[in-house]
């Protein structure tokens, strides 16, 4: 499902289900999760899993797949990639940093934000207006868990390039209702990166089988 919208150098693996055993994971993974639930070890060693077999097919021998200070996935060296997990859904998306310089993906329950609050926090006023018109064009859509979707995308993408947090508000989403695309483009952070600033992300959007999936993904030159 999220291998239709990204191009063909990024490799993605998938799965809407976890196995009855919770897939094996290596010692420094094991440490990652001590003393977690029963649930968050299938969803973690799912996702891996994922991880590893996309990676085998860009030829790369299982590896450690750990993580950085702020939950970002340390991929091996010369590869890019992006991890997501919601409820009946894990995958994975990886390509070689020679032909992608960044790549986001995320997936989300097509269902509303649990609480006005969390719009408030998540948007800026220019984006709840855009909702506004969306949910009156089609209200059958949950626009503001798409958008939601797709600011988390966007951060998976960004930050491993930059090295820096992005928050909500650091980002103004413009998502076409017909196309499946959105633009996003940087509020006040635009650093310069293979010799071209980086102010806007592209990407594409789908729903289907009850799940918002959204990716982002920057080309090299």
């Amino acid at each position: 499902m999220v291998g239709s919208l990204l191009p063909t150098p990024i490799i993605t693996a998938e799965t809407f289900t976890d196995p009855p055993l919770p897939a094996p994971l290596f010692p420094a993974e094991e440490k990652l999760i001590t003393g977690a639930a029963a649930g968050r070890r299938r969803e973690f060693g799912t996702c891996r899993a994922c991880a590893r077999q996309a990676l085998e097919r860009l030829g790369i021998p299982p590896v450690a797949i750990l993580r950085d200070p702020h939950g970002a996935p340390l991929w091996p060296s010369g590869v890019v990639g992006s991890l997501t997990h919601c409820a009946g859904y894990r995958a994975a998306a990886v390509a070689r940093a020679a032909d992608v310089a960044a790549l986001g993906i995320d997936a989300e329950p097509h269902a509303p934000l649990r609480h006005s609050t969390v719009l408030e926090r998540v948007t800026i006023p220019e984006e709840r207006k855009q909702l506004a018109a969306l949910s009156a064009c089609r209200p059958d859509i949950r626009w503001d868990r798409l958008l939601f979707a797709v600011k988390e995308s966007i951060y998976k993408a960004w930050y491993p390039l930059t090295e820096v947090v992005l928050d909500f508000d650091d980002s103004v989403v413009a998502i076409h209702p017909h196309s499946g695309t959105f633009k996003a483009r940087m509020l006040g952070r635009n650093p310069i990166v293979n010799g071209v600033r980086l102010s806007t992300f592209h990407g594409r959007w789908l729903i289907a089988e009850g799940l918002v999936v959204t990716a982002a993904a920057l080309r090299r030159p």
